[in-house]
C-alpha cells in the first residue's frame, strides 16, 4: 500500500503535535462552586429529605459541596428555570 506524501506529512505533524497537546488539555477541578440542587417542593417533605441525604452522599464520595436549596412557592416549572 503506498501512502501519498500530503497523507504522511499530515500524519508525522499529527504525531509530533500530540504530545504538546496532551499537555495543555490537563483536567481542571470541575465544579469550582458548590453545586446546587434544586427541590421544586416543601421543605421537610419526602423529596426534600431524599435530596438532603444524596447530596451528603455525594459530597462524601466526591469531595465537593453539595447545596439543597427548596423552591417550594414556585410552581415546579419555575424553579427548573432558577437553574
Amino acid at each position: 500500500m503506498k501512502l501519498p506524501r500530503r497523507n504522511f506529512l499530515h500524519l508525522a505533524a499529527g504525531a509530533a503535535a500530540l504530545p504538546a497537546v496532551t499537555r495543555v488539555a490537563r483536567a481542571q477541578t470541575y465544579p469550582s462552586r458548590p453545586v446546587r440542587i434544586i427541590v421544586p417542593f416543601a421543605p421537610a417533605g419526602s423529596t426534600d429529605i431524599v435530596a438532603r441525604l444524596i447530596g451528603q452522599w455525594l459530597s462524601e464520595r466526591l469531595g465537593q459541596q453539595f447545596v439543597v436549596e427548596t423552591a417550594w412557592a414556585l410552581a415546579p416549572t419555575s424553579a427548573l428555570r432558577q437553574s
